[in-house]
C-alpha cells in the first residue's frame, strides 16, 4: 500500500519545518501570560475604584429614607419604609430655595464662562500678535494659585462694588475663577482645528467674528462640552466664594445661600434636634443634578478630552 498522502503538502512535495510545539507555547505564553495578569490587575483596581465610588453614593441615598433611630441602631441596614415624605420636608425647610439660588447663578456664569474663555482661546491659539504667549502664561497662571489666597481682596473688591449678597457679583467671580482652565483647554483645542476650514471662511468674505461663531465654534463643540460640564461641576460645588460673597449685610438683606452654604445652615438649624434624614435627602437633592448630567454627556466628555490629542 502505498503512503498516506500530507495534507496541505506543498506542490514540490516537501513539507517546509515546522517550529517545535514546546518551543511556540514558550514564546507566545508569555506575552499572553503577562497580558492576562495586567488585565486582571486593571479590571480590579477598576472595580475597586467603582466600589469606593459607588457605595457611599448609595449608602447615602439610602439613609434618607431611614428614621434617626434606624441610622442610630444600624448605619448600615436596609430602610424599612421607602417613603418619600423625608424629601418633601428637606424641599420645605429651605433646599428648595437654595436649589433655586444656585440654578440661577449656574445659568448665567457657565455660559459667560464658556463665551469669554472660547474667545480669548481661540484669539489666543488662531493668531499671532506681541504678548501672545504673555497673555497666555497669564491666564494659566490664574489656575496654579489658590482661591484662598484672594478671599481678602476679593471680598473687599466685590464690596467696593456693592455687589455682596448679590447675584451678579457672585456670578462674575464664578466667571473669573473658571475662566484660567476653560482658556487652557479651548486653547489646546482650537490649536487643532484645520487651517483650511478658516482659510475658505475668509475668502468667501465672511468677517472673523462671523468665522468664529458659525465655523469655528461649531467645530469645537465636543470640546466645549467638556469644559462645560466640569465648570458645571465645580460653580455647583463651590463652596468658600459663596460662603464669603453670599452672607447678609443687614437686617433686612435676604439670604441669597446656594446649595453649598444651605446644607451647612440646615445642619446648623437643627441644633439638638437633629434630623438626619432631612440632611441626607438635602444632600441627595444636591447631587442627583450633577450625575444626571454627567451621565448624560459622559460620552461628550470622553470624546473631547481624546479628540485634541488624536488629531
Amino acid at each position: 500500500m502505498s503512503a498516506p498522502l500530507k495534507e496541505n503538502a506543498p506542490a514540490g512535495g516537501t513539507v517546509p519545518p515546522q517550529p517545535s510545539a514546546g518551543r511556540s507555547t514558550a514564546r507566545s505564553g508569555e506575552p499572553r501570560g503577562e497580558g492576562v495578569v495586567l488585565n486582571v490587575f486593571s479590571h480590579g483596581f477598576l472595580a475597586l475604584w467603582a466600589l469606593l465610588i459607588v457605595l457611599p453614593l448609595l449608602w447615602l441615598v439610602f439613609s434618607s429614607f431611614k428614621t434617626d433611630a434606624q441610622i442610630g441602631n444600624s448605619a448600615f441596614g436596609w430602610p424599612h419604609s421607602w417613603s418619600f415624605d423625608v424629601f418633601r420636608r428637606a424641599w420645605s425647610k429651605g433646599i428648595g430655595d437654595y436649589f433655586v439660588n444656585t440654578v440661577i447663578v449656574l445659568v448665567f456664569s457657565v455660559p459667560l464662562t464658556m463665551l469669554f474663555g472660547s474667545m480669548a482661546a481661540y484669539v489666543l491659539a488662531r493668531y499671532q500678535f506681541w504678548g501672545n504667549r504673555l497673555l497666555y502664561y497669564f491666564f494659566v497662571a490664574g489656575a496654579m494659585f489658590p482661591v484662598f489666597l484672594a478671599l481678602v481682596p476679593l471680598f473687599f473688591m466685590v464690596k467696593r462694588l456693592d455687589m455682596l449678597n448679590t447675584y451678579q457679583g457672585l456670578i462674575l467671580v464664578y466667571v473669573a475663577y473658571s475662566m484660567p482652565f476653560t482658556v487652557f483647554f479651548m486653547h489646546a483645542f482650537f490649536r487643532t482645528l484645520p487651517t483650511a476650514v478658516y482659510e475658505a471662511a475668509i475668502l468667501d468674505g465672511a468677517s472673523h467674528t462671523r468665522t468664529f461663531f458659525q465655523v469655528m465654534l461649531p467645530m469645537a463643540k465636543a470640546g466645549l462640552i467638556s469644559v462645560g460640564i466640569f465648570n458645571t461641576l465645580g460653580q455647583w460645588n463651590q463652596f468658600i466664594l459663596p460662603t464669603v460673597l453670599m452672607q447678609p449685610q443687614s437686617g433686612s438683606d435676604p439670604e441669597r445661600y446656594v446649595l453649598t452654604q444651605g446644607l451647612i445652615q440646615l445642619q446648623q438649624q437643627q441644633g439638638y434636634a437633629s434630623d438626619l434624614p432631612v440632611l441626607f435627602a438635602g444632600v441627595t437633592i444636591a447631587m442627583i443634578p450633577m450625575l444626571v448630567v454627567y451621565l448624560s454627556f459622559q460620552r461628550q466628555v470622553q470624546s473631547g478630552l481624546t479628540s485634541a490629542t488624536l488629531k
